[in-house]
């Protein structure tokens, strides 16, 4: 998958460092270095659906980046939390 640029809305961002303390810095870290993508669900719109990065951060850390695929080839963030423990072990045997 081509990620083409990042459209960042302001409410996510607020959520991001309020409930999850994670940076915008550290989303794009993942999505620049993310190995896999995971197909989440079919979006409303005809070509536009959810998926999940998971990579690692500059700094190490471990994170999982829900977004939306747009057309154009841009990413619509939508959530960024830390990894599971589960899914930690999974993203390392990948």
């Amino acid at each position: 998958m081509r990620i083409e640029g990042i459209i960042w809305r302001e409410d996510v961002i607020d959520k991001l460092a309020r409930k999850h303390n994670v940076t915008t810095d550290e989303v794009e870290d993942v999505l620049r270095t993310a190995r896999r993508f995971r197909f989440i669900e079919t979006g409303d719109v005809e070509g536009e659906d959810l998926y999940a990065a998971l990579s690692q951060t500059m700094a190490g850390r471990y994170l999982i980046v829900y977004f939306v695929h747009k057309t154009t080839g841009d990413s619509l963030i939508i959530s960024a939390r830390t990894m599971t423990k589960k899914e930690k072990q999974s993203y390392a045997k990948k």
